[in-house]
């Protein structure tokens, strides 16, 4: 029983882990391509990385709460984390969707609007439009890949949370 209940808290807090580290690496991913990059992120890019925001600290959470043997607290946090997650690929395949012409994007960052020149020439800001892919990887755009790999965390948190002892 105390081997079933250590091998359980052992894939519990390795599902975690690759959880935390899948996730982290792919904010910090995305923050070096905008900052060393140059690739500024539109309003949708933005709202993609809240499933991040939310996951690295909850898999950390998760990988503690599974190394106290906190189970069902684990895989409730598992759970949150791979819906999370899901929606989050949705979202990604909604945007890449949008970049490919298949469907418009939002008018608040799909280029709905005009610019105004000002008296002084060109408006400085520039205009992040979530319907133009500024970059393709074997043919996926940043948004494309964030909804393969939020495809592939949300299978990762859901594999976890169904582990039993």
């Amino acid at each position: 029983m105390a081997m079933d209940r250590d091998r359980l808290a052992g894939q519990l807090m390795a599902v975690s882990a690759v959880v935390f580290g899948l996730a982290l690496l792919t904010i910090l991913t995305a923050h070096a391509f905008e900052q060393f990059g140059g690739y500024a992120p539109c309003p949708l890019c933005l709202q993609e990385r809240y499933a991040y925001y939310f996951a690295v600290p909850a898999a950390l959470v998760a990988f503690f709460a599974a190394r106290g043997e906190r189970f069902g607290f684990t895989r409730l946090v598992l759970v949150l984390v791979a819906l999370g997650f899901l929606l989050n690929a949705a979202l990604g395949v909604y945007h890449a969707g949008a970049e490919w012409k298949f469907w418009p994007g939002p008018e608040t960052c799909a280029g709905g609007f005009d610019l105004n020149w000002g008296e002084e020439g060109i408006v400085e800001t520039p205009v992040i439009r979530c319907d133009e892919a500024p970059w393709h990887f074997l043919g996926l755009s940043f948004a494309g890949w964030n909804a393969v790999v939020s495809a592939g965390l949300a299978l990762i948190a859901a594999y976890g949370a169904a582990r039993r002892a």
